[in-house]
């Protein structure tokens, strides 16, 4: 289709969103399928969220917006970043879009120019190296493998710094793999960057919320000051606050990066959504009881599926620290065959065999950048997580 951009040959589909629609049509064939390749919260948005919502169209508030936010959601996000994160921003320094990955590629096409570098520890979010393609950029992945807890060492991270280096996407806790850089961990890597004064970070903070057992979550304009002027700190309610089809993201940072992303947005989607804005601001400024309960559930499940893989055959599931992702390594299957007689040559050749032969859907570990291992989502109840477990221990059992 010789029409088409040269740009799109640079990007694949999200092969999470390929895996669940792969599913989805096996269901519809009437097949039975526990779906744990999808990302997102299984509980409703809060009762008192919805009703802003409401409140909002009966109000009248279905009319355009300021492009980058309304003034009182901005004034709830900059409250929400001293309150939570000990961040102080100016509503002028703050930016909302649709969705925290309108906020992530707006940030990418305003700052990157042709052959630009965009350090990404791996396993990443499948979107983060498309995004940086797209964007004219070049992504530099550096593989964080279970050796180090999935997290990026201070060795590493200058390693792969060259002149032509503009950011580093840092998400803690991380999808695929759960896990947080604590306090100290993120004080190590921007101890780094302060040694070279180019490159800025790109802090996705979207499970900020979903963090387990002693784990204390910190960013890195929060940890490391002298660094907040060159600091994005992207944040959402999809997560949090079980949101995700409301489409609202945020960041804050410094104002001539905020304005340039707004001149941006003004001349792509213009301004979100106009009631979701109004329902964010519910959450943000409303009670904080539904974090608390839904952690303790998505803990629970965490502690059921580590502990159930951990029993399968050539399986090794680390424990992650936050988010609702466990990532565990296949290396034990490599090689070998399954009961329906597939080979498992890599992660895909199991992710796909498991699908087929136990109709269980979860998304390999090549589609985050590093093998050989696999992602699941606990975002499901207790019994459909145990369900797929016992599928997943007959099929290793079944490997020889």
């Amino acid at each position: 289709m010789g029409f088409l951009a040269d740009r799109l040959t640079r990007i694949k589909p999200s092969p999470t969103i390929a895996m669940t629609t792969r599913a989805g049509q096996l269901r519809a064939e009437g097949r039975d399928i526990i779906g744990l390749s999808a990302g997102e919260p299984d509980f409703d948005t809060p009762e008192h969220i919805r009703e802003a919502g409401k409140a909002a169209i009966d109000a009248g508030h279905t009319r355009y917006t300021p492009v980058d936010g309304t003034a009182s959601l901005k004034r709830a996000i900059c409250a929400k970043f001293s309150r939570e994160n000990g961040l102080d921003y100016s509503p002028s320094q703050i930016t909302v879009g649709t969705g925290g990955k309108q906020i992530l590629f707006n940030a990418l096409m305003a700052t990157l120019n042709e052959a630009d570098e965009v350090i990404i520890p791996a396993p990443y979010w499948v979107s983060y190296p498309d995004m940086v393609l797209l964007c004219g950029g070049t992504p530099v992945i550096v593989e964080c493998g279970i050796d180090t807890g999935f997290r990026m060492t201070p060795q590493a991270l200058e390693a792969a710094i060259t002149p032509r280096t503009r950011w580093l996407i840092l998400n803690s806790p991380s999808n695929p793999s759960g896990a947080g850089y604590s306090r100290a961990d993120i004080q190590a890597l921007t101890t780094v960057l302060l040694r070279h004064p180019d490159i800025w970070i790109l802090s996705d903070d979207i499970y900020e919320h979903l963090v387990f057992d002693a784990f204390q979550f910190a960013t890195p304009a929060q940890v490391e000051p002298r660094l907040k002027d060159r600091v994005l700190t992207m944040n959402g309610v999809s997560k949090a606050y079980a949101m995700t089809g409301w489409r609202i993201g945020y960041g804050g940072g410094p104002e001539p990066l905020i304005r340039a992303m707004a001149k941006l947005q003004s001349q792509s989607t213009s301004n979100p959504c106009s009631i979701s804005q109004y329902a964010a601001e519910a959450a943000l400024n409303g009670p904080q009881d539904y974090i608390t309960e839904s952690r303790a559930v998505f803990q629970r499940r965490r502690d059921l599926v580590v502990a159930g893989l951990n029993d399968c055959p050539g399986l090794d599931c680390p424990t992650p620290q936050g988010a609702f992702y466990v990532y565990p390594s296949i290396a034990g299957l490599i090689g070998k065959t399954s009961a329906a007689g597939t080979t498992i040559r890599n992660d895909e050749d199991f992710a796909n065999a498991l699908l087929d032969e136990t109709g269980v859907a979860v998304v390999w570990g090549a589609a985050f950048g590093l093998s050989p291992h696999f992602r699941i989502s606990y975002a499901t109840s207790d019994e459909q997580l145990a369900e797929a477990v016992s599928r997943i221990h007959r099929f290793c059992v079944g490997c020889n």
